[in-house]
C-alpha cells in the first residue's frame, strides 16, 4: 500500500540509471556526507561549484572549487545535488533559479544518526510510516507528510511547494493559555521571544542550551524579560543526567557526536565536546500546570521526551517537536507521542527550509480548549 502512496523513484537509482556527471552545489559536512552516499552507493561526483562570491581557488575533496558558469562550460549535461542548508529567502530563491534552468536535487541525508532515507530503509519501515500517517488529525498534515516522504525518497525540491507554510515555529494548532514554556534547544533565545510573542501570558520558562558559547548568548538574549520566572540550562536535554559528546558548531548544526573516545577531535571544522546532559523532568517538578514543551535537540528528541515524561503526564501538556534530524523521527517519534498521549491530536507543518528541514509535530489538546481559557 505504501508503495501505491508513495510512488516516486529513489534519487540514488535514478543519479545511477542516468549516468550524467553528478556536481554538487556547495561544501561542508552536507557535502561530506552525500559524497560518501554516492561512494556507498558505487558512485562519484564529477566536480564542485558554489555561488560566485565563495569562490576563491579553494579545493574540495581534491577537486577545485568551479563556478556555475565554468561547469556549464565544461559539462553539456549534468545533475545538481544542494549540499548545504538555508532558509535564508534569497538563497532558495538562488536555488530555485538554477533548478530552472538545470535538473536539481536536494539529497535527504540525516543531521543525526547514520541511517539514510533511501528505498532499503522505506521499505524497511513502510508498516510504521503507514502507522505513524494513519494518526495524523487532518488532512493537511497527512498531505504534508506524503509530499516529505516522497521528498525523502527522490529529492525534488518541488515537493515544498505544497508542504511549506510560511511563519514561525509554532503553528495555529497549539492551544495557548500556557503558564510554563520548556524551550528544550533554546539557540540563542529567538523562539523564546517567539513563544512570548505568541503567548504573552506565559509565567515560566525552562530553557535548554549545551553550547557554552550558544548559552551565553542565550543568557545575554533574555535578560529582558525579568518580569518572567526563568530558569536556564546549560545541558543536552536526555533521559538521564550525565554527560555526552558532541559537535560544538556554536549553532543550529550542533548535533550529538558518538561515543567519547571522539572527544577533542573535529568534525567538518566543528569541535567534538564532552557536555552536560539533563532530564527536563529534573527542571519541571510540578503538577497541574498548562505546558508546552518545544523539543529541537538535534537528534536527541526521542531521549529528551523519555526524560520529560513525568511532566509530560502530569500537566495538561503540548508539544512542538522536531521531526527531521534523524531519517527515522518523522515516523517514530509520532508513534512515540501518540503511545504516550493517545488522546491527543497530531499535525506535522513544515516552514520554508532547503532541504527539508524544519518540520514540526504538534501534539495538541485542542479538544480541552475550554479547560486552557481560550
Amino acid at each position: 500500500m505504501a508503495q501505491e502512496i508513495y510512488g516516486t523513484k529513489e534519487l540514488w537509482q535514478t543519479l545511477r540509471e542516468e549516468g550524467k556527471p553528478i556536481v554538487l552545489y556547495g561544501m561542508g559536512n552536507g557535502a561530506d556526507k552525500i559524497i560518501s552516499v554516492l561512494e556507498s552507493k558505487g558512485m562519484e561526483h564529477a566536480d564542485v561549484f558554489a555561488s560566485d562570491d565563495f569562490v576563491r581557488g579553494q579545493f574540495f575533496h581534491g577537486k577545485k572549487v568551479l563556478r556555475l558558469s565554468e561547469v556549464e562550460e565544461k559539462y553539456e549535461d549534468f545533475n545538481i545535488l544542494v549540499s548545504f542548508g538555508s532558509s535564508l529567502p534569497s538563497v532558495m530563491d538562488k536555488i530555485k533559479d538554477i533548478a530552472a534552468h538545470h535538473t536539481l536535487y536536494a539529497p535527504d541525508v540525516p543531521v543525526a544518526g547514520e541511517n539514510l532515507f533511501d528505498a532499503e530503509f522505506f521499505y524497511k519501515n513502510e508498516e510504521n510510516i503507514l502507522k505513524a500517517r494513519t494518526l495524523l488529525a487532518d488532512e493537511r498534515s497527512r498531505e504534508v507528510y506524503d509530499e516529505l516522504i516522497r521528498y525523502k525518497l527522490d529529492g525534488r525540491i518541488t515537493h515544498f511547494d505544497i508542504t511549506d507554510r510560511e511563519g514561525g515555529v509554532f503553528s495555529d494548532t497549539l492551544s495557548g493559555g500556557y503558564e510554563v514554556y520548556c524551550d528544550l534547544g533554546a539557540y540563542t533565545g529567538d523562539t523564546v521571544e517567539e513563544a512570548l510573542s505568541r503567548f504573552p501570558e506565559i509565567k515560566k520558562i525552562i530553557a535548554f542550551e549545551p553550547s557554552p558559547k550558544t548559552f551565553s548568548k542565550l543568557q545575554n538574549n533574555t535578560a529582558r524579560f525579568s518580569d518572567k520566572d526563568m530558569t536556564l540550562v546549560n545541558a543536552c536535554a536526555w533521559n538521564e543526567n550525565g554527560t555526552a559528546v558532541f559537535t560544538d558548531g556554536s549553532g543550529r548544526n550542533s548535533t550529538l557526536a558518538g561515543s567519547k573516545e571522539q572527544k577533542g577531535k573535529t568534525l567538518s571544522g566543528a569541535k567534538i565536546k564532552e557536555i552536560a546532559t539533563a532530564t527536563p523532568d529534573s527542571y519541571m517538578d510540578f503538577s497541574g500546570k498548562t505546558l508546552l514543551i518545544k523539543f529541537d535537540v538535534e537528534g536527541a528528541e526521542k531521549e529528551a521526551i523519555e526524560g520529560s515524561q513525568k511532566a509530560i503526564l502530569s500537566n495538561l501538556t503540548e508539544l512542538c517537536v522536531s521531526l527531521y534530524h534523524r531519517s527515522e523521527d518523522i515516523f517514530s517519534l509520532p508513534l512515540l507521542i501518540h503511545k504516550l498521549l493517545p488522546d491527543h491530536k497530531l499535525f506535522i507543518e513544515k516552514t520554508p527550509y532547503i532541504p527539508a528541514w524544519e518540520i514540526n509535530l504538534y501534539a495538541c489538546v485542542r479538544q480541552n480548549a475550554k479547560i486552557l481559557g481560550i
